[in-house]
């Protein structure tokens, strides 16, 4: 899966109403996943955890804790490519989410669910760029 595919399947099962914790979007893309080849289920997982490196940056999550560090990049992830563009482009865009305590836990998730549903089996997966907050030694670097 490319970036491009990526925020489109976003953008695609993003839910037209409010959905505060991006619960509604997680089960969305279990949904459309679970129905893929597993290549598909891969590309997304790579895709996602390089777009919460990319958010690793200490203009974003200097003084958070490391869950609430991620759990507010992932919200960012789901609010969309043209959201993750304006956060990546200028760090105060990123405040909302940090001080509005918005976060989207449940889209981590997301890959080892529709994984589970095709195999039957638990993803003990590895990506190439963890999304652990902190991760992203360069963008931590004074």
């Amino acid at each position: 899966m490319n970036e491009d595919a990526f925020w489109q399947l976003i953008e695609d099962c993003r839910a037209t109403g409010p959905d505060p914790d991006a619960e509604r979007l997680a089960a969305e893309l279990t949904d459309r996943l679970a129905l893929s080849p597993l290549l598909v289920v891969t590309g997304f997982a790579e895709q996602l955890s390089w777009a919460l490196y990319r958010l690793d940056l200490k203009e974003h999550g200097e003084g958070l804790s490391g869950d609430a560090f991620l759990y507010t990049r992932c919200a960012v992830v789901a609010a969309g490519r043209t959201a993750f563009e304006s956060v990546m482009r200028d760090p105060a865009d990123f405040v909302p989410y940090a001080t509005g305590h918005i976060w989207a836990e449940s889209l981590l998730y997301t890959p080892d669910h529709a994984y589970k549903r095709i195999t039957g089996k638990e993803w003990d997966r590895n990506t190439r760029y963890s999304y652990e907050s902190y991760s992203n030694t360069t963008g931590w670097a004074d």
